[in-house]
């Protein structure tokens, strides 16, 4: 996975301002593939479903798809999936603990 981030370059002194596309901007390509890989096959199952969900949702079978967008509604989907896996991610280490002291609380 890599992520480009020529998007963000758009004259909107959002972008310019926001700390966060600094920080990634910053970031290896390698540190981002590893961390896009890190997620679980069903955090990613969720964020495709959400993504999917966002732009629709037809079978290619049936129709011929096709979607149109602007820079910043691109950007918004972007960082809705990015938060999306954030939440997922943190939810899913919760998930885990608490299933290991609850094993640890029936063990004892």
């Amino acid at each position: 996975m890599s992520l480009d981030f020529d998007f963000f370059s758009a004259s909107s002194q959002d972008h310019l301002n926001n700390s966060l596309i600094k920080y990634l901007k910053n970031q290896h390509p390698e540190v981002l593939s590893r961390i896009a890989e890190s997620a679980s096959s069903e955090v990613q199952q969720i964020i495709s479903h959400n993504v999917a969900g966002m732009i629709g949702n037809l079978p290619e079978s049936d129709f011929d798809i096709q979607i149109t967008t602007g820079r910043q509604q691109l950007a918004n989907l972007l960082a809705s999936a990015m938060m999306t896996g954030y939440f997922l991610g943190k939810v899913e280490q919760r998930k885990n603990l608490d299933k290991s002291l609850s094993d640890n609380d029936s063990s004892s």
